[in-house]
């Protein structure tokens, strides 16, 4: 069995911990670069609005490449799933509403 078949089946439902975990931490890193990026077309993004913006970001990413994870199934079920929608609408609320506009340094 490879390792990642083994960290992967390890479940909250049927999300995989690993997958999220890996999510978070990727997320954690680059944020500083992110930010850094943004900051030059005057946006300022703190590191918690990364954090709470990394779930509504992956559905999105997923959904753009086509690669239909279950979280990504269960939010565009129009049939069911309304803790996950309020749950991945709610952080995207919380990384939007930290962001603020600056100046663009000359």
């Amino acid at each position: 069995m490879a390792i990642i078949t083994f960290l992967r089946q390890f479940r909250v439902g049927e999300y995989a911990l690993f997958d999220i975990a890996v999510s978070f931490l990727g997320v954690y890193l680059i944020a500083p670069l992110l930010s850094k990026i943004l900051l030059k077309f005057g946006l300022n993004v703190l590191k918690i609005s990364w954090m709470f913006l990394t779930l509504p970001l992956s559905i999105a990413t997923h959904l753009l490449v086509g690669a239909l994870t279950p979280m990504t199934i269960n939010f565009i079920d129009l049939k069911g799933h309304y803790v996950l929608k309020v749950f991945i609408l709610s952080l995207l609320f919380l990384g939007i509403n930290q962001i603020s506009a600056t100046q663009k340094k000359k």
